[in-house]
């Protein structure tokens, strides 16, 4: 059974997660999988806790959001 980890950054929305778990349980299914066999976790992350370039994202992107 396959288990997929999605990291993003806190604030992508209930509705947005709905529609990320859908796509890729649908990507699995289409390979053959059975649909009940797929299981997505969503992990939602503070972009302070989420390095990029050796800094939390909140100085090396500050105007960048959970949808850029």
């Amino acid at each position: 059974m396959p288990v997929v980890h999605v990291n993003i950054w806190k604030g992508f929305g209930e509705d947005r997660i709905k529609i990320l778990i859908a796509g890729i349980t649908d990507v699995f299914v289409n390979l053959g999988i059975p649909l009940h066999a797929v299981e997505v976790i969503v992990h939602e992350i503070p972009k302070a806790h989420w390095g990029i370039e050796g800094k939390p994202a909140t100085e090396s992107r500050p105007g960048a959001g959970p949808s850029q």
